[in-house]
């Protein structure tokens, strides 16, 4: 049978054909996949032509169709339904993918060709989006190596497969220590707190694996757990919270502080290679931030304060409880301040969040106001995963924008968190469309019971769905800068501006419904829920910032530096000492062993992403606020000129042509309490 990604799908708006693949596909499409690129890379090389636009630039970007086919769909499939094959074939493939990315920006011929376009782009009759793409390839083809001599080269590739397999082992080692780690309760009585759906979702959890009779508490990706904030037994809650916190540092085979180690020390060598004094370094200079110094100003003035007013919220969580507590305590005794103080119980409010309901009249909504958005079930096209659904998006006039698939569930074969990835890049130079997915981490109740979120997970719908919105709204020319390839400081932006919509009165009231009586949210617990967004903000802050401060402390080692540490325990406890942000009770949200976003995911050196794009968010919120809120005139306006220009225009340009200035960082003060 002929290999389905060997030739472009015939599905509407290219979707893969996921009936039609099987593992043992994977392998030989990325063998030829390997082999067409490079002979169209090849032909580029050797064209004998002067360089121009056209003849290297326009075709590198047409090359390696077959290759971007399976790769969007594999490493979607490894992160959201792994198999015993795709697991060994992701490690196989790690360094093959890596010495091909070399063999392509390494290639001395093709820089020459490059530079020889961007020496002469005054003089060419350029687009914007082409100026910018010329720019942006030598920019990035310098700071990877490609004007390094052959000897340093050959060290590169080398650094570069040893790390492309590290990482990829570092995130197979989490997922199954994750899953051995996942909390086994035997007795009912011990799940005090949590309301009928969690309970019963639990008891799914544990017949999946076999247990009937016994319930099962998944472990998220972070150090603390959504239970937490509920349950009443506190053994059960230390129980949780110390699997949590000792993924990936139990000894055995899934341990990662080796791994931790040799990749820090293989990203410093790497970076002092390059020319850069830290992979910090190297890494920033390829974002907005510019230097680690930026990163380190901001993350410096917000640690004080923010560790300040967590130490003060454990005082008053501390008289509550009538005596010391953990950080297993921390989220139940902050619910009860939380209830004392403005009179709102978050778990209370699950049954007004029904999944269905919170998607279509919430989420879907929203974007419709925006934009004019239409999602429509598409039943007839089959995802990757029987609990993944597809929805065929149009715009206000009816036409065809692209397809937005949702994963909702957890389950074993899946990665921990939240994500949005792409399964086709839109390009008018390749004539795709979009189609994007998220993929949530819900617990599933048993069938025929509503799915009930949490406060949180709302608020990751909406968050992941932000960065949907911008992966299917973007409209370039060049794949490079397809849907969500923008500066990775800059990407967290428009998922974050999109959180505000869940609490926005119109928006809620629209889906804010009690599941069984169809009643409204009541305006107590709305007033009650807006007036405690300040609270608990010193331990969400310096939480993440602990989390922040800890991927730039590993990172703005030297390689002789990184090569003196081999505690990463001790590691961690200075580095946290160092900022002010050792609170035993306030435990970083990811330590060095379970940090996936920087040791697997793509954060490295750049988790402070999320703080720095949320100076930005939180002056939109401001725009909005002032300029009347979800209407067609405002997200019109920040469509076109923010998530519609994809990443083919510099960020900040982009964004000062939205808001008319550069951001201002009081608003985000004010919003975190740190003013």
């Amino acid at each position: 049978m002929t290999n389905p990604f060997f030739s472009p799908s015939t599905l509407p708006y290219s979707l893969p054909p996921f009936a039609s693949i099987g593992d043992d596909d994977y392998g030989p499409a990325f063998t030829a996949g390997f082999a067409e690129q490079l002979a169209e890379v090849e032909a580029v090389a050797t064209d004998p032509a002067e360089p121009t636009f056209e003849n290297t630039v326009a075709a590198l970007e047409r090359s390696g169709a077959l290759l971007t086919r399976v790769e969007h769909v594999f490493f979607n499939k490894t992160s959201s339904d792994s198999t015993e094959a795709t697991d060994a074939l992701e490690l196989e493939l790690a360094p093959r993918l890596a010495a091909h990315a070399d063999a392509i920006r390494l290639d001395p011929r093709l820089f020459s060709r490059l530079r020889h376009v961007y020496e002469r782009r005054d003089a060419l009759d350029l687009s914007a989006e082409q100026r910018h793409l010329v720019e942006r390839l030598v920019d990035e083809a310098t700071r990877s190596g490609a004007a390094l001599g052959d000897d340093d080269k050959v060290r590169l590739r080398h650094l570069n497969g040893r790390l492309s397999t590290l990482t990829t082992r570092f995130e197979k080692n989490l997922l199954a220590d994750t899953n051995d780690l996942a909390v086994v309760v035997d007795d009912p009585t011990e799940l005090d707190g949590l309301d009928a759906g969690a309970i019963a979702a639990a008891a799914e959890a544990a017949r999946d694996r076999g247990l009937d009779g016994r319930y099962v508490v998944t472990l998220v990706l972070f150090s603390g757990h959504p239970y937490l904030a509920s349950l009443t037994n506190e053994a059960l809650r230390e129980r949780i919270m110390q699997a949590s916190l000792t993924r990936g540092r139990r000894g055995g085979d899934h341990d990662n502080r080796e791994l931790v180690l040799e990749i820090v020390r293989l990203r410093a060598e790497r970076a002092e290679l390059l020319g850069f004094a830290s992979h910090a370094a190297s890494v920033t200079a390829g974002e907005t931030a510019g230097t680690p110094e930026a990163v380190s100003d901001l993350l410096g003035r917000l640690a004080p304060p923010a560790a300040r007013n967590a130490r003060a919220e454990q005082a008053e969580l501390e008289r509550v409880a009538g005596r010391p507590i953990r950080a297993s305590d921390w989220a139940f005794y902050a619910e009860l301040v939380r209830t004392e103080k403005h009179d709102v119980d978050t778990a209370a409010m699950r049954p007004y969040f029904e999944a269905e309901r919170v998607l279509h009249d919430g989420v879907f909504f929203a974007a419709g106001s925006l934009y004019g958005l239409q999602f429509t079930e598409r039943p007839d096209l089959v995802a990757y995963h029987p609990e993944a659904r597809v929805f065929e998006v149009t715009d206000a006039a009816g036409g065809e924008v692209g397809l937005y698939v949702l994963d909702l569930y957890t389950r074993d074969s899946k990665r921990g968190g939240a994500w949005m990835n792409p399964l086709v890049s839109q390009s008018a130079l390749t004539g795709l469309p979009s189609v994007v997915v998220n993929n949530l981490n819900v617990p599933k109740p048993p069938a025929g019971r509503p799915t009930l979120l949490t406060l949180d997970e709302v608020t990751t719908l909406f968050h992941e769905f932000g960065h949907a919105l911008h992966g299917l709204v973007a409209r370039v020319t060049y794949p490079t800068f397809s849907g969500t390839n923008v500066f990775r400081d800059f990407v967290e932006f428009p998922s974050q501006v999109n959180e505000m919509w869940m609490l926005w009165p119109e928006v809620l009231a629209n889906y804010a419904v009690h599941h069984e009586t169809g009643e409204g949210l009541p305006q107590r617990l709305v007033d009650a829920l807006i007036a405690s967004q300040g609270f608990g903000q010193g331990f969400e802050t310096s939480e993440y910032l602990a989390a922040a401060l800890l991927d730039q402390a590993w990172h703005a080692l030297s390689s002789a530096e990184a090569a003196a540490v081999t505690d990463v325990e001790a590691f961690e406890q200075e580095a946290l000492a160092a900022v002010g942000l050792d609170l035993a009770a306030v435990p970083t949200r990811y330590s060095s062993t379970y940090f996936a976003h920087t040791f697997a995911g793509g954060y490295d050196a750049g988790y402070y992403s999320y703080i720095w794009s949320e100076v930005l968010d939180a002056d939109t919120v401001q725009w909005f606020e002032e300029n009347g809120g979800p209407t067609r005139e405002n997200g019109d306006r920040f469509r076109s000129r923010l998530l519609g220009v994809g990443g083919s225009k510099d960020p900040l340009e982009a964004y000062r042509d939205f808001r008319g200035r550069d951001a201002r960082v009081e608003p985000l003060l004010a919003r975190r309490g740190l003013a």
